[in-house]
C-alpha cells in the first residue's frame, strides 16, 4: 500500500487522493456555534471549564464596579466633608472677628495706656475695645475721659467702652447701662473718684453709704471730668 501524505497546513486540507473531493471545501470546524461539513454536524461550544472562566471573569468585573463606586462615593463624601469643615471654620473665624471680646484686666501687670501707671487697684478700671479686636485698659474714669478727649481712638473705631464692676472687680459694665457714684472718699488712683455699677439701685445703695456723694451716668460724668 502507498502510503498517503496529509496536507501539513493546520489539518484543515484533504488528502488529495481522497474518495471524495469538493472543489473548495475545507474541514474548518466552526471556532464557536455549528457548521455543516458535507455529511457532518460540527458544534464549538463551550465546555464546563470554559463556563467557570467566564463566570468567574464576570464576577471580577461585578466585584470591581461595586468597589470602583464605592470608593467613588467615599472620595465625594470626604471632598464634601471636608467643605463643609472649610466653610464651617471660615465661618466661626470670620464671626469671632467681627466681635471683638473685652480682656480681663490683670492687676499688677496692665498698665494704663492713658497715665502709663501699673494698674494696682481694678476697682476703678476701664477698657475700650476696638471693632479690630485692639484693647486699651485705664486705672482711672479719668485716664479714660482724657484718652478719649484727645481722640487717642476715633469714636467710630469703638467696638465696646467698658468700666469695672466696683463691687466685683472681674466683671465689666458697658457704658450703656453703667450708673456712676462719684465721691472724694472714693480716691480714685488718679483722683477720678468714680465708681461704676450695673444699675441705677445699686449706684443708689454705695451713695448712701458715702457721704456727699452724687449719682451720674458717664455722658455727664465725661463732660465734667473734661473741663
Amino acid at each position: 500500500d502507498r502510503v498517503r501524505l496529509v496536507d501539513a497546513r493546520h489539518g484543515h486540507n484533504l488528502d488529495p487522493a481522497a474518495a471524495i473531493q469538493v472543489a473548495g471545501l475545507s474541514y474548518q470546524p466552526p471556532l464557536i456555534g455549528h457548521k455543516k461539513l458535507l455529511n457532518f454536524d460540527a458544534y464549538s461550544y463551550p465546555d464546563v471549564g470554559a463556563w467557570i472562566v467566564i463566570v468567574i471573569t464576570g464576577l471580577y468585573f461585578v466585584i470591581w464596579v461595586v468597589e470602583w463606586r464605592r470608593k467613588n462615593n467615599l472620595t465625594k463624601r470626604i471632598r464634601s466633608n471636608s467643605l463643609v469643615a472649610t466653610l464651617s471654620v471660615a465661618v466661626f473665624l470670620f464671626l469671632t472677628s467681627c466681635n471683638p471680646e473685652a480682656q480681663k484686666i490683670v492687676t499688677g501687670t496692665d498698665n494704663c495706656v492713658e497715665c502709663k501707671m501699673t494698674i494696682v487697684d481694678p476697682k476703678f478700671g476701664a477698657e475700650i475695645v476696638t471693632k479690630k479686636g485692639k484693647i486699651y485698659k485705664f486705672d482711672d474714669v479719668l485716664c479714660i475721659a482724657a484718652f478719649l478727649q484727645h481722640r487717642g481712638v476715633e469714636l467710630s473705631e469703638i467696638h465696646q467702652t467698658l468700666f469695672v464692676h466696683y463691687n466685683e472687680p472681674h466683671e465689666f459694665v458697658n457704658v450703656s447701662t453703667a450708673e456712676f457714684v462719684v465721691s472724694s472718699s472714693l480716691k480714685s488712683p488718679m483722683g477720678g473718684n468714680a465708681a461704676a455699677f450695673r444699675n441705677i439701685n445699686e449706684a443708689q445703695k454705695k451713695s448712701k453709704e458715702l457721704a456727699g456723694s452724687r449719682l451720674t451716668d458717664w455722658a455727664t460724668l465725661y463732660n465734667i471730668l473734661v473741663k
